[in-house]
């Protein structure tokens, strides 16, 4: 029916095209194609109300829909509204710079409104889309629509035929980074760079890549040559200074925000990197002051509030929560300013107790998020259960002996939220343990093991296939890729909650590693996830039934590897640390195999760099304050419990 829908759009028949599309809606409501269609032919029709209607239905559900947005700004255009026009395609090409018809509209309209400099850019966008291959400008719109796998697939016989067009190979690599592939990625950037150094958006994607990696020198080498190449530029300086923060370089970082700033004052973006910085220094009232500043200089963004919230030791005024609530009343309000704000006002909310706005603000925030993934609680539980399948007695027996036989390694894992950012505190307080990151080594290796093929993963059965030398071989490799983390003690942690998943892959290849197992009250864990916004990740937080669920399925997992590796992993409870913190602490450094040392019991007085969201709980004495949060909230906590099932009593 939807093909019948563009024929007869095609082809001029507009009440036609229309009086399909409503039929389909009739039975799908939210069916995007159907909305955007039954809209196209409302404005070709003149029925401007119901035009917009459609659109903002649309944009409720697909808030990044740039075709959306540009159907916004010809409805506008239409009525001659330009501003509202020029808004609604500047948003368009924010989210899909591919849409040729929203560069040529405002070159269009900044030409007649007296911005000749404006209509220039435009214009050369719209022309640097038109000169783009047939392939290439499909793959982009893909890409940009959410289709990535058809976006790949394009990509990859484009490229089969053009091995060294970079915009081709600039564009597999962004696909690549959004799916999780990132080795892919970065050999692709590497290899494009090569190519085309001048290029200054191959060497933009490739120190995202890297950062994301942790392969933080080598983003900062990217930084360098960017700042050679253009001393002055405040986009370059810009990027120095975040790449010199990842690297530890904290007072270069501080150095470079202030140049920017110098040129750019008040500049939001610039002051909410420096505040990111203060915070993982421990400077949090210079955190505090920068993010304000930011938000003075840009009352709607969004990323400021949100940092505000985040440092959790951070109370709102009454003014605050007016001038959010003022920022969430506007409809135009952009997308992720829209999600920060959301969660930053839950958190005013809960800490004023009003409790039914915070979760209502909650759970606004979370349907919002969840629109964004590809989040499936189902091939989740059907992930871990591959691994209770194919992690087996004999699989481990065979390899016994096997592996690189470094015992460097203390991975701690589990939830978010659950304490691990504490347990890695007091560890890396002993003299002869280093702190290091959320490190993606053992993730990047499980997505190699799966494959290329997206939809038939060969991991973990692939576990049973691998010779002693691939294992050893893995093991070193990742001692190897980790050592730029470290500062120098014999051992280091790898903080990286997601590796409970790969526990078999770890024994494997690091069988003298250690194992803690972060684990939390079920319903603490998990509400506490669901009020966090991560940067990214951690998708199945954004439900309550999505991470009751998780929860379950990561208790059944660890039952499984305490079966088939009966005492590898350590568990350590966290309201059993808020009990005895004396005695967690020696029986943790008891397995880590090195002696007590009182420092790991005045942890909030270590001075090092933290990057998670409990960074500012750290550097303070514990507190029981988050026992029973979620109390205040038992009555929208139904499908929680229902997820957990028994855990939840």
């Amino acid at each position: 029916m939807l093909t019948d829908a563009r024929e007869a759009m095609q082809a001029g028949r507009f009440d036609q095209a229309f009086a399909i599309a409503k039929g389909i809606l009739r039975a799908e409501p939210e069916n995007g194609d159907a909305l955007y269609l039954a809209a196209v032919a409302c404005r070709y029709l003149e029925h401007y109300g119901e035009a917009r209607a459609l659109l903002e239905r649309l944009s409720a559900a697909q808030p990044e829909y740039g075709r959306c947005w540009q159907e916004m700004g010809h409805l506008a255009r239409a009525q001659g509204q330009v501003e509202p026009a020029l808004a609604a395609y500047a948003r368009a090409v924010r989210y899909n710079p591919a849409l040729e018809a929203s560069w040529r509209a405002q070159t269009e309209l900044f030409a007649a409104t007296g911005r000749p400099a404006e209509a220039v850019q435009a214009k050369a966008q719209a022309e640097r889309i038109a000169s783009l291959p047939r392939e290439l400008l499909a793959v982009t719109n893909h890409l940009h629509e959410g289709r990535l796998l058809r976006a790949e697939e394009i990509c990859r016989h484009y490229l089969v035929r053009h091995r060294k067009d970079v915009e081709g190979m600039r564009l597999l690599a962004e696909i690549g980074s959004r799916l999780g592939v990132l080795d892919d990625a970065e050999f692709l950037l590497e290899s494009a760079v090569t190519f085309s150094p001048e290029t200054i958006q191959l060497r933009l994607d490739y120190m995202q890549v890297l950062r994301k990696r942790q392969k933080f020198a080598k983003a900062l080498e990217q930084a360098e040559t960017l700042r050679a190449s253009d001393p002055q530029s405040p986009l370059f300086a810009s990027h120095l200074a975040i790449e010199a923060m990842q690297t530890g370089d904290y007072p270069r970082a501080f150095a470079l925000f202030d140049e920017v700033l110098a040129k750019l004052p008040g500049d939001p973006a610039t002051l909410t990197s420096k505040g990111h910085a203060l915070k993982t220094t421990g400077a949090s009232e210079d955190a505090v002051a920068a993010y304000r500043a930011a938000i003075a200089s840009k009352p709607d963004h969004g990323d400021a509030w949100y940092a505000l919230a985040n440092l959790k030791t951070y109370r709102f005024t009454d003014g605050d929560r007016a001038a959010m609530r003022a920022q969430l009343e506007r409809r135009d309000l952009a997308f992720m300013d829209r999600v920060y704000l959301t969660f930053a006002m839950a958190k005013a909310c809960e800490d004023q107790g009003e409790h039914a706005e915070a979760f209502s603000r909650y759970e606004e925030g979370n349907q919002l998020k969840l629109r964004q993934t590809r989040y499936s609680a189902e091939r989740m539980s059907a992930e871990l259960a591959a691994q209770r399948e194919h992690c087996t007695p004999a699989l481990f027996a065979a390899h016994q002996g096997h592996g690189h036989r470094a015992p460097d390694p203390i991975f701690i894992v589990g939830l978010p939220r659950a304490g691990s950012t504490l347990l890695e505190q007091i560890l890396a307080s002993h003299p002869m343990i280093d702190g290091t990151l959320e490190l993606p080594d053992i993730l990047a290796l499980a997505h190699r093991l799966r494959g290329r093929k997206a939809s038939a993963s060969r991991y973990p059965q692939v576990l049973h296939e691998l010779s002693a030398e691939q294992l050893e071989a893995m093991g070193k490799g990742y001692i190897e890729s980790t050592r730029i983390h470290r500062q120098g003690a014999p051992l280091f942690i790898d903080k990286m909650p997601n590796n409970f998943r790969h526990i078999g892959l770890i024994h494997l290849i690091l069988p003298n590693a250690k194992i803690i197992d972060a684990r939390r009250a079920p319903l603490d864990c998990c509400f506490s996830g669901f009020k966090q916004l991560f940067a990214e990740g951690q998708e199945f937080t954004y439900g309550l039934e999505q991470v009751g669920r998780y929860y379950a399925d990561y208790v059944a997992l660890m039952d499984h590897w305490d079966t088939v590796l009966p005492g590898r992993v350590l568990r350590v409870q966290h309201e059993d640390v808020l009990d005895d913190l004396e005695g967690q602490v020696r029986r943790m450094l008891d397995y880590v195999g090195v002696p007590f040392d009182p420092a790991c019991l005045a942890f909030h007085e270590t001075e090092r760099a933290v990057r998670t969201a409990s960074a500012q709980q750290v550097r303070q004495p514990l507190s029981r304050s988050g026992v029973g949060a979620w109390k205040p909230y038992e009555q929208w906590l139904g499908p929680l419990r229902q997820a957990l099932g028994d855990l939840a009593h």
